[in-house]
């Protein structure tokens, strides 16, 4: 009975999470509102941007439709801005009925289907900048940071070094696997709304915001673990660089680095093929194991620089040997 009502309390929950993944419908029925105002509104809505909505050019060249001609055209170059100037509807278009004019000046000005925006322009807004950014570059340096992880790994085997690692030797502090854990969660919402809700990401795409307040439940989830993630990183800094030495300090970032980006891929991967919440489930039972355990784990402190140790022997903060 216990169990039923357990699943019964995870599948209300998961309701509740995914009924608040969307942005809700603009009120346009308000007495006295303005016909533009509420044009406006309504492409807000349904294509994340409206009018005055300003963007740049990510491709090296792009031709806009001047309208009704269309073998007429004019040319936009990479970076070039251009702002929406007015909508059109073309029901007899098979591709896209809903056409929308960029003016990048007086002269240059022309149409473009409203699907197209989203793959040729990005908004100049500094926050889409960087998420297109990381977009198309994080696999780039995640894996040049698994690689450099990877050699430093292998040259302190060749030195014969005792090392620290987050999971394995770690240090005597929580923050680093909930620094992983973390990025496990963000990347599992993350891919949640890639795949349940792809217009609330495209939405906060278009119309980004810091603040986890007046967002869809699930944004509002996710943005609080990035700035969760923020502020464990910095605790995880001054925990790493009290209880280490500068160069097992350095090693120790560069693996906690590394995790974290496995834990990035992992989870999308998983979380794409439906596995992910399962072993994010494993994953949180895991942390608040090593939360119960940690204070049982250290017994002994060093003689020569009292960090806790597990067991006597070889000190992994000084080096010392402790009988």
């Amino acid at each position: 009975m216990r169990t039923m009502k357990n699943f019964a309390f995870l599948f209300v929950s998961i309701l509740f999470i995914f009924a608040g993944c969307h942005y809700p419908a603009p009120n346009t029925n308000i007495k006295g509102m303005k016909p533009f105002t509420k044009d406006s509104l309504a492409y807000l809505y349904k294509c994340h941007y409206t009018f005055n909505t300003n963007f740049e050019l990510s491709v090296d060249s792009f031709r806009l439709v001047c309208l009704p001609i269309q073998d007429d055209s004019v040319t936009i170059r990479k970076g070039d801005r251009v702002v929406v100037a007015d909508f059109a509807i073309h029901s007899d278009d098979p591709k896209d009925t809903l056409w929308v004019k960029l003016a990048h000046s007086e002269e240059t000005q022309g149409w473009i289907h409203s699907k197209d925006i989203v793959h040729y322009f990005i908004p100049t807004d500094s926050i889409s900048q960087f998420i297109h950014f990381f977009s198309d570059t994080h696999t780039v340096y995640f894996m040049a940071i698994l690689m450099l992880f990877t050699v430093a790994y292998f040259l302190r085997l060749v030195l014969r070094k005792r090392i620290s690692l987050v999971f394995f030797q770690d240090i005597d502090s929580l923050y680093p696997i909930f620094l992983c854990f973390l990025m496990a969660f963000a990347a599992t919402l993350y891919e949640t709304m890639q795949k349940f809700a792809p217009d609330t990401w495209q939405h906060f795409y278009f119309n980004p915001t810091l603040s986890p307040f007046h967002v869809p439940l699930v944004l509002s989830i996710f943005l609080l673990s990035l700035w969760l993630f923020i502020i464990t990183s910095v605790a995880v800094l001054e925990d790493i660089f009290r209880q280490l030495r500068l160069s097992s300090s350095v090693f120790y970032l560069l693996g906690l680095l590394a995790s974290c980006v496995f834990c990035y891929f992992f989870f999308i991967i998983a979380t794409s093929i439906y596995v992910g919440y399962l072993f994010l489930l494993i994953f949180f039972f895991i942390f608040c194991k090593r939360v119960f355990s940690g204070a049982r784990i250290y017994h002994y402190r060093c003689g020569k620089c009292g960090q806790k140790i597990k067991t006597k022997g070889l000190c992994p903060h000084c080096g010392a040997i402790n009988e």
